[in-house]
């Protein structure tokens, strides 16, 4: 199965070349495939900030290569550099800062530049770093893929409508995607008829992202309305709800795009399944559960305006980006370290114990 998947792989949103990030601006998505380059933290915090990039993953990755341009300036500009790129830590830290992907990233970029001795090349260790946290996420996915891909021919066999929300492709992550990697796997072994994907107001992302990455390769994809999931479910035959998360907390609460909760309490209605795909990245043991996350609110005018007109003047708009699914709305959370049925707080306990299956 990972060879397949690596010969159908396609999409790519992250490039590091000849000293610079490149990032497909997801902005501009389906119409033009606009790639732009980064060369300073600045640049990387504001194309987090404004949806070049996105996804929990991407934004991970993203954030540890615009770590290497913030030490490259830091170095040219001489003494105490340690120093003043802890404000570049907290630049990129603050630019989404839902994602936990964001903050293990940089802790991992901290941690790897604390062991740092005498004569080391500092920069091509920290870059090396950051190459091998993108790789990780790849890697990750691909055994995330195959194990989801297994579970689904465990419950369901073959020939399933499957409905997604957002993007967890390979534009929101280092490859292959979470949420659609398990479906690129289940669909490459003939096991789904039809992708049901919620186009995902305001941003569009499943209608603009999701549809166009698996329309590409061959994927046979419907786009429907947020509001018509309950109707789709009842209708069409949905046997499995597969979406990505921001983050996990530690009781299993997950943390995805908004709408992600209203699915999971119609997924349970209707018995359909629900699965969460998440590298263990996403996973935030410090925090008991969803209630403790503290969730982004972007402009309103993404609600208020449409083709920069004013609609609904006089009103306000209350614009979330994400919402917390509970626990107990979730049948199964599938990581690069193994998969978790019915998640509750020793089971995340567990999960986090192992060591990552590939």
């Amino acid at each position: 199965m990972r060879d397949r998947l690596l010969a159908a792989e396609k999409v790519t949103a992250i490039d590091w070349r000849d000293g610079a990030l490149y990032l497909l601006d997801q902005r501009a998505l389906p119409f033009e495939q606009r790639w732009l380059a980064y060369t300073d933290a600045v640049g990387v915090a504001e194309a987090i900030r404004t949806m070049v990039v996105r996804g929990a993953p991407a934004i991970g990755i993203s954030a540890a290569y615009g770590l290497v341009l913030a030490l490259r300036q830091r170095l040219a500009d001489g003494d105490d550099w340690e120093m003043a790129l802890e404000e570049d830590f907290e630049l990129l830290g603050e630019a989404r800062p839902t994602a936990v992907n964001l903050f293990w990233a940089l802790n991992r970029m901290r941690e790897r530049l604390l062991r740092i001795k005498a004569g080391d090349d500092v920069l091509a260790i920290m870059l090396a770093e950051a190459e091998a946290i993108h790789e990780s996420d790849r890697e990750a996915n691909l055994t995330m893929a195959q194990l989801g891909a297994e579970l689904i021919r465990r419950h369901q066999g073959s020939e399933q409508a499957i409905l997604t929300h957002c993007n967890a492709g390979a534009l929101a992550t280092g490859g292959f995607g979470t949420a659609l990697g398990v479906i690129r796997a289940a669909y490459l072994e003939g096991m789904v008829e039809r992708v049901y994907v919620a186009e995902t107001r305001p941003w569009l992302q499943g209608s603009r992202l999701t549809a166009w990455e698996l329309a590409g390769e061959g994927v046979p994809v419907t786009i429907g309305v947020d509001s018509a999931a309950a109707h789709l479910m009842k209708t069409k035959g949905i046997t499995w709800v597969i979406v990505g998360a921001d983050r996990i907390t530690a009781n299993g609460d997950v943390v995805s795009k908004i709408g992600t909760y209203q699915l999971a309490v119609n997924a349970m209605h209707h018995g359909v399944r629900f699965m969460v795909v998440a590298p263990s990245s996403s996973i935030d043991l410090n925090l008991a559960s969803g209630e403790e996350v503290m969730l982004e609110e972007r402009d309103v005018s993404e609600l208020l305006e449409v083709g920069g007109e004013r609609v609904g003047a006089g009103v306000e708009a209350f614009n979330p980006v994400f919402d917390v699914t509970p626990a107990d709305l979730i049948d199964v959370i599938v990581t690069e370290k193994g998969i978790v049925e019915r998640p509750d707080a020793a089971k995340m306990a567990q999960l986090m114990c192992r060591k990552r299956l590939h």
